[in-house]
């Protein structure tokens, strides 16, 4: 895109190819992420989207490739500096994934205890969790329990959890996806809201095509592990490929 020409990517992906036994996920696929930008990855079950992010995050290594988070190669790093790394990068979980014998304030403390000597400019934990639940209207739930929660507050907590550390991307793993319409539409406003607020890089693996119209500045169709297509939402849903708008059909 235009608008990205002259920044420099916070995070790339350099032809990861990744294999288990006779099955081959990802076969070079390549992705740029920009300072402030909400990337969204589509593609169909089994397609290399979870591969992908556990390569990110260095929770499995590809077999060949790069992949570099703010000009750090990722796939040479030891433990101490993958964990470092991983205080920089928020994960809004499917589901969200919230510990259930837990409060709210006991899930975002969680984050912070573990990690709290590697990040810059700690605040205290209570100032912490408050700034995160305000920033997401539930500083009324701090000391609720998941199951007390409706299924949209419970991604709202999930999200103050993946701010909790200030990173610098977050990563979404379909951010909707069993909420109702009206539900899920406060939760990508939200998203939108926090992008701007904490300036953050975003990459959205979604479903939804409801969501990749209304969050994304640019798209990539993640198909037979390579990239199949790649524009804006407009540019791939008028597109004359049947099977790039075949992921556009309701």
């Amino acid at each position: 895109m235009n608008s990205q020409e002259n920044k420099k990517p916070v995070l790339q992906l350099k032809d990861i190819k990744k294999s288990f036994g006779d099955n081959h996920v990802l076969k070079g696929f390549n992705l740029e992420l920009y300072e402030g930008e909400n990337l969204v990855i589509m593609g169909k079950s089994g397609s290399g989207k979870s591969v992908m992010v556990k390569c990110i995050v260095g929770l499995i290594q590809p077999d060949s490739g790069s992949i570099t988070i703010k000009d750090q190669d990722v796939i040479s790093m030891g433990q101490e500096e993958l964990d470092f790394l991983r205080t920089e990068i928020g994960y809004l979980f499917q589901g969200s994934a919230l510990y259930d014998s837990m409060t709210v304030r006991e899930n975002l403390e969680f984050p912070l205890r573990r990690h709290k000597d590697k990040v810059e400019n700690f605040q205290s934990t209570e100032a912490s969790v408050t700034e995160a639940l305000e920033s997401v209207g539930l500083l009324h739930a701090i000391d609720l329990m998941p199951s007390e929660l409706s299924g949209g507050m419970q991604r709202r907590v999930a999200l103050a959890r993946a701010l909790i550390l200030k990173p610098k991307i977050i990563m979404y793993d379909e951010p909707t996806t069993g909420l109702d319409p009206i539900t899920a539409y406060e939760i990508i406003q939200l998203m939108r809201t926090i992008q701007k607020q904490y300036n953050t890089s975003s990459l959205i693996i979604t479903h939804d095509v409801d969501c990749a119209r209304v969050i994304s500045n640019r798209m990539i169709l993640l198909v037979d592990g390579i990239n199949y297509a790649e524009g804006t939402f407009e540019e791939l849903s008028n597109s004359s490929d049947p099977q790039t708008r075949a992921f556009f059909k309701n």
